[in-house]
């Protein structure tokens, strides 16, 4: 899909190849063509991006408004009704359940339940460690819209994956398990910092708990989500 807007604060040719690389830096966006004379930009998405997400990529002396619809989608047509948050986030709830079917089939039988929760954090890890590769590229930049860590340290973005991928190995072989379980609620607790901050300033960005595979929008299942994990980690540490 492709939308104009309308850039106001742009004063030199320097300005304008500034805020066409910001813009072309937002996960989703293919194309991104700003000019100086009518101060308009074309950007070419892959989905719907919200105007927000490019003011907040932007410096503060920049300012943008939607300027015309050029090419309408119908998911995201203004006329058409908008998913509920419960329809957006079906693939979250699906995989949690799944999550949650084989963590009771792996201890059904077990008189001992008190491995089930390591099970469910380690396969938790797996799963979503697995969505994020396969757009690494594409996560670090979303995860870094919230995070407060990938914010200032770019390259923890890269390498948030991998270090869920060794988290869920951990917990699943029960290697180190007090370390995995400390590093979990170090992780998630910075990243429940800045879901907490988005969502009480009402901020319309995506969520990259499932990478860019699935587009998740950043709501309170988000926040739910992590301190669920807290809140398991915390009791089997202690």
């Amino acid at each position: 899909m492709k939308h104009t807007y309308q850039i106001s604060g742009m004063t030199c040719n320097g300005c304008r190849s500034d805020v066409e690389k910001r813009l072309l830096a937002v996960p989703g966006v293919k194309e991104a063509v700003v000019t100086l004379e009518n101060e308009q930009a074309v950007v070419l998405m892959d989905t719907f991006i919200a105007v927000d997400i490019f003011q907040e990529a932007l410096p503060k002396k920049y300012s943008v408004t939607e300027k015309e619809n050029v090419f309408k989608n119908s998911a995201f047509d203004k006329t058409a009704p908008l998913k509920s948050k419960l329809a957006q986030l079906k693939p979250l709830f699906l995989i949690l359940g799944y999550i949650s079917i084989a963590t009771i089939l792996l201890h059904y039988q077990r008189e001992n339940w008190n491995g089930a929760m390591l099970d469910f954090m380690g396969l938790f890890f797996i799963v979503f460690s697995f969505f994020k590769m396969l757009d690494v590229k594409g996560f670090s930049k979303s995860f870094g819209m919230y995070d407060p860590l990938a914010r200032i340290i770019p390259v923890y973005g890269w390498i948030y994956p991998f270090i869920e991928t060794a988290l869920g190995f951990m917990l699943l072989m029960r290697l180190k398990v007090d370390i995995a379980l400390i590093a979990t609620l170090v992780i998630l607790g910075i990243t429940t910092i800045g879901v907490s901050k988005a969502l009480l300033d009402k901020k319309s960005i995506p969520c990259a708990c499932l990478g860019t595979a699935l587009k998740l929008p950043m709501t309170e299942a988000t926040f739910i989500e992590n301190v669920l994990m807290i809140v398991m980690g915390i009791f089997m540490l202690f």
